[in-house]
């Protein structure tokens, strides 16, 4: 077993794009062949049925929309609040092992197409070298940086058992700080989304205002981060 995974791992990426290739088709099957009417029915239907399974794949996309989903279903009761978090987490713990296998054992695949992000992979071994272990912890809080970070830490010499653990409980806390909210105040935001709902026409560019807000805030201070590591490195 040992040595099929060692044999595995340097095709993990593709392995990876490949499964999501897979499953992505097959929700795509089911929403189209969902037995109700309407975009928004067949939708709601395919989470109903298969909403761990979402879930787990959303994690390991690491979207936090997936998530809030998980929480508005755990509220009405269509989830199970704590295997929601259990299952978001894992899912968040899979994408990044992922990410990180591909840095260790495809080393001359990052180094050839990633070329455009050599900047943001200097910045992850400066945080990694200057914080340590707490920067694998809340990688996943910083725009731009979380696919880069798993990677640059697979390409050094960091322990895997040791990112394996930090990674699972970060997984799990980033799964429950996103989840818990929306499911305490499930009836609030159900009430904003109906009324979205029935005034898109206003809701659409508010929501794109604070959305890029939210985008233009995390950027900055994600590049204030960066220039200030690379300067007192």
């Amino acid at each position: 077993m040992k040595e099929l995974f060692r044999k595995i791992q340097p095709y993990s990426g593709k392995i990876f794009a490949i499964g999501l290739v897979l499953f992505f088709s097959f929700l795509a099957y089911n929403l189209y062949n969902a037995p109700v009417d309407g975009f928004d029915e067949k939708f709601i239907y395919l989470l109903k049925k298969y909403g761990y399974i979402i879930l787990f794949a959303w994690g390991m996309l690491e979207g936090e929309a997936g998530l809030v989903m998980a929480g508005l279903l755990s509220h009405t009761g269509d989830m199970n609040l704590y295997l929601a978090i259990f299952v978001a987490g894992l899912g968040g713990f899979a994408g990044d092992q992922v990410y990180f296998y591909i840095g260790r054992f495809n080393k001359a695949y990052v180094h050839r197409n990633f070329k455009s992000q050599r900047r943001k992979f200097a910045l992850a071994h400066i945080l990694l070298k200057k914080h340590g272990w707490p920067i694998i912890f809340v990688q996943r809080y910083m725009y731009g940086m979380r696919t880069v970070i798993p990677i640059s830490i697979g390409l050094t010499r960091y322990s895997a058992k040791m990112f394996a653990f930090i990674n699972l409980i970060s997984a799990w806390c980033w799964a429950a700080i996103t989840i818990v909210p929306v499911w305490y105040f499930g009836n609030e935001i159900l009430v904003v989304l109906e009324w979205a709902k029935e005034h898109w026409y206003l809701a659409i560019p508010i929501a794109a205002i604070f959305g890029g807000g939210i985008i233009y805030y995390i950027n900055k201070a994600t590049k204030k981060v960066e220039k200030r590591s690379l300067n007192e490195d």
